[in-house]
């Protein structure tokens, strides 16, 4: 998978701030520090540095560390040039069981499909969980909520729940999630919509796609190697998402420019959505 590039995320090297903000030099220089800050974090790795391949019937699909692979070849696997194989692709999701009762990894109790590349055939489906342990990419839709106001562009802003296994209390997106085994985009988009935010389907049909990120980020869980679809929904000022299924403790809906400093001068947004949110305020010229 292809590493985002500082160009997929920002148009020149030399951010200014749009109109609204009036900056002066010093504030265009520390929004340029500020927001590349965000898009340097998802570029913290480079493949393969000391990973091995992870192959399934002989065809790469993931990166493990030494020790992973080690491991992997006490349960089955067998060596392969510069990495493992597990030549039986259908035993992907038992091993994976098997290593997550071992306190390898978190069981997420969710089936992700697994490729070589986007757009290839499916090779087998494994737990949510064991994506990053294996370096298996995933793919996942996120959300930009805007309301186009007399007064300038506002964007929704969810708050992560306290208790969230990942980056709890984080800032986020409208809604976003990872794309489950045998779903498409336009289906997560439907299914995230009416769990997070309470948006039926009819709504959520007015997103506009507006590009994909992709990038290699070693994190705590391991190795994430994650694309975006990323989205657009603008909604009107009498439509208000409502927490749902418990994913979110609550919405704001923030003027453009906060959202700007908040990216510049803190790391509240959780760590993905800053970048798509940057690509969002580029795109709608609140930062040019």
């Amino acid at each position: 998978m292809a590493g985002l590039r500082h160009s997929d995320v920002l148009r020149r090297t030399e951010l200014q701030a749009g109109s609204a903000l009036k900056p002066s030099t010093t504030e265009e220089r520390r929004i340029v520090t500020g927001l590349m800050r965000h898009v340097d974090a998802l570029l913290n790795v480079e493949l393969p540095g000391d990973r091995l391949a992870f192959r399934l019937a002989g065809t790469q699909v993931g990166w493990v560390t030494p020790e992973a692979a080690r491991l992997l070849l006490r349960h089955g696997c067998t060596p392969a040039a510069g990495g493992v194989t597990l030549d039986q692709a259908d035993r992907l999701p038992g091993l994976a069981r098997t290593l997550a009762e071992a306190g390898s990894f978190p069981w997420r109790d969710e089936a992700f499909d697994v490729r070589a590349a986007p757009g290839d055939a499916v090779l087998a489906t494994v737990d949510r969980g064991a994506l990053p342990w294996f370096g298996i990419a995933a793919e996942g839709v996120h959300v930009n909520g805007l309301v186009e106001r007399p007064d300038g562009l506002h964007v929704w802003v969810a708050r992560r729940a306290a208790n969230r296994r990942m980056d709890p209390g984080k800032l986020d997106h409208l809604f976003a999630g990872g794309i489950a085994a045998g779903s498409t985009p336009a289906e997560t988009l439907v299914k995230e919509g009416a769990e997070e935010a309470g948006l039926p389907a009819d709504i959520v049909a007015g997103a506009t796609h507006t590009g994909l990120v992709s990038y290699a980020m070693q994190r705590p869980e391991g190795l994430r190697r994650d694309r975006l679809h990323c989205y657009e929904l603008v909604l009107g000022e009498d439509v208000r998402p409502v927490p749902t299924d418990g994913e979110v403790a609550e919405f704001m809906l923030w003027p453009a420019e906060h959202v700007v400093h908040v990216l510049r001068d803190t790391d509240d947004f959780k760590f993905n959505v800053a970048v798509v949110l940057i690509r969002m305020l580029q795109r709608r010229g609140v930062i040019v």
